[in-house]
């Protein structure tokens, strides 16, 4: 039986505050604090000399660390800044000028992926769009009979950031190599709190990064890219890492590394990937498939409370579909989440969604009760009219 206090008692900052926000910044393990003097130490006391004796190699020993939460081959994984940067880079390994230039995603992607796609295909390539008309669920079936022959990429998030969704990243995958497609996986969402293996999936290529669920902070993103294909792709956004002899500072063509490094570009983060390792470290200790279980009992807790009190959800009902993140669609949501972070119990809102609400491996079942007296407490003590609109909605016919 997995002993979650003493997990927790590595997280000292969690007796300052209710962290229930780790699908957006996963709490702070005590180690990186140590991680990060010891950083400015060997930057002190070793100077350039880290670089040949650390440094150099930080990006591949981090992403071997990531690529073994999902089953990822040794040095498949590259390190960047973050998952935008990741997806920019697969995109620059393709010529967008034959008939194969059209990309499939769909409306729940976040944000910045869309704006990536959109900016960089315009009047090269095609974007297809895919609605999700009930704000929760992929339609894999109009999103498979979208991926064609025409199709070179479909760039797909393992889970919906708003929903907590799990897509059928199977499904999907297999339709897309059915047409000669590539996928790119996000698994910003996923990695670190349900199972993820790359290569049971035949992923081409998983993007994510170390701020949420792997508690390590932001500046370390990753991209991993199935071993068969690295030898045949060959990104434009490019830097002096993915040269083959850096250090020969050569200015004629690019002589590509091999391996992860082939999809490196400028200086890495050096204090983030020391960092990150803090989190990294802990959650291959406690093992994907507790935190799976954990969360799964936790979230289950929760949404019976919202059931409980006619809380509408904006989250699957089926455990095998919802991952980490319960979304609570309540009336004033937005002005609820801002007065719950300002007593210490974290959370966040976004449109569409309502209030999401995280726990992770570190939490437990008084934080689960005691954020939802809050948030009962304030619909019936501070906005009155919110706990009015409950009441209506439960007296309705359903």
């Amino acid at each position: 039986m997995t002993d979650w206090a003493s997990y927790r008692r590595r997280f000292s900052v969690l007796s300052d505050y209710c962290h229930l926000i780790s699908n957006s910044l996963g709490a702070t393990p005590d180690r990186a604090q140590e991680l990060a003097l010891q950083y400015v130490q060997d930057w002190g006391r070793r100077g350039v000399r880290a670089w040949e004796e650390s440094w150099w190699d930080l990006s591949r020993v981090v992403g071997d660390k990531i690529g073994a939460l999902m089953g990822a081959d040794p040095d498949s994984v590259s390190m960047h800044l973050n998952v935008t940067g990741a997806e920019a880079s697969v995109l620059s390994c393709f010529d967008l000028a034959g008939p194969r230039n059209k990309v499939v995603v769909v409306e729940m992607e976040f944000p910045s992926i869309l704006y990536l796609y959109r900016e960089w295909l315009q009047g090269r390539g095609r974007l297809e769009v895919i609605p999700c008309p009930d704000g929760i669920t992929v339609p894999t079936e109009r999103l498979l009979a979208a991926i064609d022959e025409t199709t070179l990429l479909v760039p797909i998030s393992h889970v919906l950031f708003r929903s907590s969704y799990i897509v059928d990243a199977e499904t999907i995958i297999r339709r897309a190599h059915e047409v000669g497609a590539l996928v790119v996986l996000d698994v910003f969402q996923s990695l670190g709190t349900i199972p993820v293996d790359v290569r049971k999936l035949d992923a081409d290529f998983a993007v994510g990064g170390c701020l949420k669920w792997l508690c390590g902070g932001p500046g370390a993103g990753f991209l991993y890219v199935r071993p068969d294909l690295q030898p045949t792709l060959s990104p434009r956004l490019t830097g002096w890492l993915a040269h083959r002899e850096p250090f020969a500072f050569d200015t004629g063509p690019l002589r590509r590394a091999e391996g992860s490094y082939s999809f490196m570009n400028g200086t890495p983060n050096i204090p983030a990937l020391y960092i990150c390792q803090a989190g990294l470290d802990i959650v291959t200790e406690v093992g994907i498939q507790a935190i799976r279980a954990r969360s799964l009992e936790l979230n289950a807790r929760l949404l019976q409370a919202a059931a409980v009190r006619g809380w509408q959800t904006a989250t699957p009902s089926e455990p095998r579909r919802r991952a980490g993140t319960v979304a609570l669609d309540l009336p004033d949501a937005e002005k609820i989440a801002g007065l719950l972070n300002a007593r210490n119990f974290l959370v966040d809102y976004r449109p569409g969604a309502g209030i999401r609400i995280a726990p992770h491996f570190y939490n437990t079942r008084d934080e689960i009760d005691r954020v939802v007296a809050e948030i009962e407490r304030i619909q019936t003590e501070e906005i009155p009219h919110a706990g009015e609109a409950l009441r209506g909605s439960r007296d309705r016919p359903s």
